[in-house]
């Protein structure tokens, strides 16, 4: 199936369920119904992979004799541990999509669909506690579930297509997008779309250690990540390795994200349970060697008043009706003594100076913690228009550590508002694979690790440059690339109405000020002319 197949599938699935169920909660038991579809395919397409291996004269399994193959292959293909070896979920016939599709029309199918999700969790433990088992308790018209599954029945995963790809990220992002305006784009629900999340990981290049997102949201920094370290073993000759870490505010997003890490056979540690990361955190005593997040960015309600003295706000206290500064401090603290974060912001943390968030950047620059700040184009989400920012923080800028060249009391500054196109629609656009490898390679070739291409790092006008200290200082220690890299336009077009209102104010008045000072000399000089003023 084409992408526009498969979302266009997934529209009329979740249309079916219009005006039966909120449209906050449409995506969860059409989810349930897509992963079952997803795993009693992939459960099939094993049965011919354990017949292609026995058939195979290179194979361990290898059986000469047609007939005696033809018997093992049968035996084989009820046995559960051909299936565990490979990461296949064993799914048992009465729970088997295609069982409960012939079904459909049964009046306790909703309850069918509970017990067959609760016998895949029994089969298999990594699942337990994360399948969508609620069916029971949707309020659907007699028949409305049936023709459900029916639609479902026709999205077919190839595993040669599908077996490795961000199949619940994808589809969580587009149903955020189709719905977030109907019930309000509410913290925590901005799904970072695919090529940003590309971007940072091709920054970030998590390939050997341990990595942590806060804000895990379904999972999708930690699939592209790990897909990532698969891609550059061969290139960089030796195995990496990533042991996964998270966090998530609501319970059934941090759901989703366990099945999605189940599904691409990842194992990862999100906690006890669902939680606040400040109120709650999960992972207090984690010390990662990366952190990838697309934290709630501009909330008020985060909880700061309770958390003034908290060890965590090394470089200030941020204020209490804004948790940017907050999501900062939390991920550098929890990062190892040569850990390296890579977090989505908006634009506004790059110049605010309400609240002492000014001194909060501030301090953060002169402890040479930020490595690297990325401008992005706007509309790059598909349920949010507010402007972004990437934010590259480091431990460790030293040769040597990260890379051979030697960084510290430097930043890179990329202004990439320019690129990207309208490829999704006339309201989003998306970075291409080329434009996200060139902006990779322009941070790589800067810190010369061992994923540059080998060309020499130099500034490019308008694009890149890298900034001294005391340039910073200059600027006030504002972030914003435009202010370093050349850019054309006269002033940053990506600041905040309010401060931008805010400075124009500050000047205005500073400018009548002189102008008053500068008539109180006329005037006094006009007098001593003997002229009357």
């Amino acid at each position: 199936m084409t992408n526009n197949d498969f979302t266009s599938a997934l529209w009329e699935t979740a249309d079916k369920l219009r005006g039966s169920v909120s449209a906050a909660q449409y995506k969860y038991p059409v989810l349930g119904l897509v992963f079952l579809k997803y795993v009693s395919d992939l459960f099939d397409a094993q049965a011919m992979v354990i017949r292609h291996r026995i058939a195979e004269p290179t194979s361990d399994y290898y059986i000469d004799d047609a007939e005696t193959r033809e018997r093992a292959a049968a035996e084989f293909a009820k046995d559960k541990t051909f299936y565990d070896q490979d990461n296949v979920f064993w799914i048992p016939a009465s729970a088997h999509f295609t069982t409960l599709l012939s079904q459909a029309s049964a009046p306790d199918l909703a309850q069918r669909l509970d017990r067959a999700m609760g016998d895949i969790e029994a089969e298999n433990p990594r699942l337990k506690g994360v399948l969508y088992r609620e069916f029971g308790r949707l309020e659907l018209e007699p028949g409305k579930l049936g023709e459900l599954m029916g639609l479902v029945a026709g999205i077919r995963f190839n595993p040669e297509d599908h077996g490795s790809r961000d199949v619940f990220g994808e589809v969580y992002e587009y149903f955020l997008g189709k719905f977030a305006l109907k019930e309000g784009a509410r913290a925590g629900e901005f799904y970072t779309p695919k090529n940003v999340v590309n971007l940072l990981v091709e920054i970030l290049a998590p390939f050997k250690g341990t990595i942590y997102d806060p804000a895990c949201g379904s999972g999708g920094m930690f699939v592209q990540s790990s897909k990532f370290k698969d891609a550059h073993q061969a290139k960089l000759g030796r195995r990496g390795d990533l042991a996964i870490y998270g966090q998530e505010l609501m319970a059934a997003t941090r759901r989703l994200c366990l099945m999605n890490l189940a599904v691409h056979g990842l194992d990862g540690n999100l906690g006890e349970s669902y939680g606040d990361t400040f109120g709650n955190d999960q992972h207090k005593t984690l010390r990662a060697d990366y952190v990838l997040a697309n934290p709630p960015f501009n909330i008020s309600d985060w909880g700061g008043e309770r958390l003034a003295d908290d060890p965590r706000w090394v470089y200030g206290i941020p204020p209490k009706g804004n948790a940017n500064f907050a999501w900062l401090q939390h991920m550098l603290a929890r990062l190892s003594s040569r850990g390296r974060a890579a977090i989505v912001l908006a634009n506004g943390s790059m110049s605010s100076q309400q609240s002492g968030e000014g001194d909060i950047r501030r301090a953060m620059v002169e402890g040479d913690v930020v490595e690297c700040m990325v401008a992005l184009p706007g509309q790059l989400f598909s349920n949010t228009q507010i402007p972004v920012c990437l934010w590259f923080l480091s431990k460790d800028k030293a040769p040597a550590v990260n890379g051979r060249i030697d960084r510290r009391k430097q930043i890179l500054f990329i202004d990439a508002r320019k690129m990207g196109a309208q490829r999704i629609s006339r309201t989003q656009i998306e970075f291409t694979d080329a434009e996200i490898e060139t902006l990779g390679q322009l941070f790589h070739r800067w810190r010369g690790t061992e994923f540059s291409d080998g060309t020499e790092y130099a500034d490019e006008l308008g694009r890149c440059y890298s900034a001294s200290l005391a340039e910073l200082e200059k600027h006030g220690f504002v972030l914003t690339p435009g202010r370093y890299v050349g850019a054309v336009a006269a002033e940053d077009d990506d600041e905040a109405f309010g401060e931008k209102m805010e400075r124009l104010t500050a000047q205005l008045a500073e400018q009548m000020a002189k102008g008053a000072d500068l008539d109180a000399v006329i005037r006094e000089k006009l007098g001593a002319l003997g002229y009357g003023v």
